[in-house]
Order: structure tokens, then C-alpha cells, then sequence
């Protein structure tokens, strides 16, 4: 995982503001019309709007409002979304990827530029990171009580189909190939463990520490922006020990 455990993003994203999650539930929305013009408004036969409904799901949307937002999708005509991904660099080369959905590519190329130079890094040509990261399926499961076996939980999900285990602070986070995640979460949830989030995520091959003062307070800045700015949907780096 880049820089937080899963578990800690997912802590982390449990406290943040009414406003916060407001932004976070907008930007789900913009993925969720892209995906129903693209595929149909049916998870059953559109894979990237079922993964929509579960990131939506993990973020505490509520399925009224993902309900209303597809139906409001089908007759969305006259919006123009499109998906734009950018790689570049942060403070010492640290890797970044940002995925965003806007209906101004020029704003938001302008945006994620500036972030990018104000925080000591750069943007890179499409592809310069990328294949530096690895699409992986994450599904974590909550041991905050203590009270999960870790080797009868593992058992389960090896051979459901997972491709990686680890226990982390308070949970365990299984790793799976993409087209294997909710075949196993179901696996899981059916043997009768509680799954909190299960997820596609660009996960580094490699991370990197960064040991001055000045890279740590940027390389923290330059993500707080980017994930910040309305057109930005995900933000993918190799950066360990995020404070």
C-alpha cells in the first residue's frame, strides 16, 4: 500500500467533516455518471459501475443517494465528464498518479500542474510511473475487538482466492487480483466475517522513505491539495511512512 495501511485511510476518511464527505459523495457521483453513460445504468452487466457502488458503499454513502444518482445519470445528457489521469513527481522523485473526472480539462490540467510546482514536484509524460504500480483488489476486515482468528480468516480467504495476507493495526487486509475481489469478499462474508471495505487499488511495487524535513511537509502538501481539488478522484503514490 502507498504510504497509510488501508485500514488507517479508512479510519481516516470515518472522521472527516460533514463537508468532507459531502465532497468525497460529489466526486463518487461524477465517476457514477461517466460509468452509467458508458455501460448502462445495470451493475449486473457494467463491472465499473458495481465497483462504483461498492467505493460508494466503503465511503458510507447512503444507496438512496446512489440510487438517485444513477437515475439522475440515464438522463444526464447534456454533461460532458471525461477521465483524465496524470503522472508525475513529488519532493525526491516520489511517484504519483492522480485520477480525476472533469468537464474542463484545461482547469484541471492546470490545477494538478500548479499543485505539482508549488509543492516540489513535477508532471511527467502519461505512463512515466505507472508501471511502477500494480492494480490489486484490497478487501480489509475490522479486528478491533481482538476477537478474529488470524489463521481460520486466512485459510478462508486463500482458498476463496486471495493472492495476500497481512494483519495490520486493528484489521487484516486481503489482496486479491482485480477480477477476483468480490468472489472472494463473498467467500468471506458468507463464512461469516464482516468485510468494511473492498476496493481496486493502484498498490506500489516499491516505496520510498523520505528523510528530509522539507520533502516530508511538501510531499504531505502536494497530496492534501490534490486530493482536495473537486476534479481529483484518486491520488496513487509509493511514498511510505506518511505522517
Amino acid at each position: 500500500m502507498s504510504g497509510h495501511s488501508k485500514w488507517s485511510n479508512i479510519k481516516h476518511k470515518k472522521e472527516k467533516t460533514d463537508a468532507q464527505k459531502a465532497k468525497v459523495f460529489t466526486k463518487i457521483g461524477k465517476e457514477i455518471t461517466i460509468a452509467v453513460k458508458e455501460g448502462g445504468p445495470d451493475p449486473a452487466s457494467n463491472s465499473k459501475l458495481r465497483d462504483l457502488i461498492q467505493k460508494a458503499k466503503s465511503n458510507n454513502v447512503p444507496n438512496d443517494n446512489i440510487e438517485r444518482t444513477i437515475k439522475k445519470a440515464i438522463g444526464a445528457d447534456n454533461v460532458a465528464y471525461e477521465e483524465i489521469v496524470y503522472e508525475g513527481y513529488g519532493p525526491s522523485g516520489v511517484a504519483v498518479i492522480v485520477e480525476t473526472t472533469t468537464d474542463n480539462r484545461n482547469r484541471t490540467a492546470g490545477n494538478v500542474r500548479s499543485y505539482f510546482s508549488k509543492y516540489h514536484g513535477n508532471l511527467g509524460q502519461s505512463g512515466c510511473v505507472g508501471f511502477m504500480f500494480d492494480l490489486k483488489g484490497i478487501i480489509v476486515i475490522s479486528n478491533e475487538d481482538g476477537d478474529i482468528d488470524e489463521d481460520s480468516l486466512m485459510e478462508t480467504a486463500l482458498e476463496a482466492g486471495a493472492s495476500d495476507f497481512a494483519a495490520e493495526d486493528e484489521a487484516f487486509e486481503i489482496y486479491t487480483e482485480p477480477d477476483d475481489l468480490y468472489d472472494v469478499q463473498a467467500a468471506i462474508e458468507a463464512a461469516g466475517y464482516t468485510v468494511v471495505s473492498a476496493e481496486k487499488e493502484k498498490v506500489p511495487q516499491n516505496t520510498v522513505t523520505l528523510d528530509n524535513e522539507d520533502d516530508i511537509k511538501f510531499m504531505g502538501l502536494l497530496i492534501e491539495k490534490l486530493e482536495d481539488d473537486d476534479d481529483v478522484m484518486n491520488v496513487w503514490h509509493n511514498w511510505e511512512n506518511v505522517q
